[in-house]
């Protein structure tokens, strides 16, 4: 049994078994009042009387008997009674005595029973606190442990996230850089291009007004060439005749193969109405152009560079009938309508 710490902790432990004592002491006084009545009663009954018979010898009167010794002193008999009190009274305060060091070797052990009790509930007491203390230590470091790799992990997954947006930043950096690089590399291409194609355009303008210097001079000094019949409403004319290798002239159906090879190449979307123009043209033998010149002006020189551009691509000339191109010819063209 664990006793309660009171309010006074300075008190001495309360005594037990107090009750129990003073009832064994009454039944030992009672035991031994009991003892000594007996005892007394017993001293003083009267004893009961004895008989006994006497038998004697008869003397021999014949023979002289020597006188018989004096009789011994009586000595008074030890008063039994008192002594025997005394030892009975002795004797049961001697019991009492013993009985009183039992009690009192019963108590103390009961008293050192009771200590050794209360030492080991104290000391067990004690332990289970340790114990307790100890387990309750333990728990808070492993609950530490278990917050510092909790901690330690949410921190590796924090820095692992911060790792993979920085990555991914640096990836959308690159592509942006990339991006602007490209934009970059695509503007200076298409300024590259305007400036070739503003060049270019510039460069046509001035070649156009100096061909259509060139051409007015020329139809100024060669006036108005006669040329073959025109077939009307297809955009070509038929080539005039010219002197081919060896002085022969162009077969009948050359115009036609002139034709043909000329009318693909006219780009034109503008007015039909009233142009014409008309090309001079000297070819190798094996019909590749050597020049192509305008002798009759239509007054449009869109137009005028328009047919020249499409005689100019239609190098080589085709082959007339002998294997040959004719060295000269005049080609009259009209836009389709």
């Amino acid at each position: 049994m664990i006793r309660r710490t009171s309010s006074y902790p300075l008190r001495p432990p309360r005594e037990r078994g107090t009750g129990r004592a003073f009832l064994l002491a009454l039944l030992m006084h009672v035991l031994l009042g009991f003892f000594l009545y007996h005892g007394i009663h017993w001293q003083n009954s009267t004893p009961a009387g004895a008989e006994a018979e006497l038998w004697t010898e008869v003397p021999n009167l014949s023979a002289p008997q020597p006188a018989p010794p004096p009789p011994a002193p009586a000595t008074p008999a030890p008063p039994v009674r008192d002594e025997e009190a005394d030892i009975a009274l002795q004797e049961k305060k001697r019991k009492q005595e013993e009985a009183a060091r039992a009690a009192q070797l019963a108590e103390q052990q009961r008293l050192k029973l009771q200590q050794q009790q209360e030492a080991e509930a104290r000391r067990q007491q004690q332990l289970a606190a340790e114990q307790a203390a100890q387990l309750a230590a333990q728990k808070a470091a492993k609950l530490k442990q278990q917050q510092e790799q909790q901690a330690q992990q949410a921190a590796e997954k924090l820095k692992q996230q911060q790792l993979a947006e920085q990555k991914k930043q640096q990836q959308l950096e690159q592509q942006k850089i990339e991006q602007q690089k490209q934009a970059q590399a695509e503007a200076q291409k298409q300024a590259a291009a305007a400036k070739a194609a503003q060049a270019k355009a510039q460069a046509e303008a001035q070649a156009k007004k100096l061909d259509q210097e060139r051409r007015a001079r020329i139809a100024q000094m060669q006036g108005m060439a006669g040329g073959g019949s025109s077939d009307s409403g297809n955009g070509l004319a038929k080539s005039g005749t010219g002197s081919g290798a060896g002085g022969t002239a162009a077969s009948p159906g050359y115009a036609e193969k002139v034709q043909r090879r000329v009318r693909p190449n006219v780009v034109w979307s503008g007015e039909t109405q009233g142009l014409e123009t008309m090309v001079a043209v000297r070819c190798a033998p094996t019909g590749t152009l050597l020049s192509a010149t305008i002798t009759r002006s239509s007054g449009n020189a869109q137009w005028d560079d328009a047919a020249l551009r499409a005689v100019q691509r239609s190098d080589p000339m085709p082959l007339d009938t002998n294997g040959k191109t004719p060295a000269s010819f005049t080609i009259t063209l009209r836009p389709a309508g």
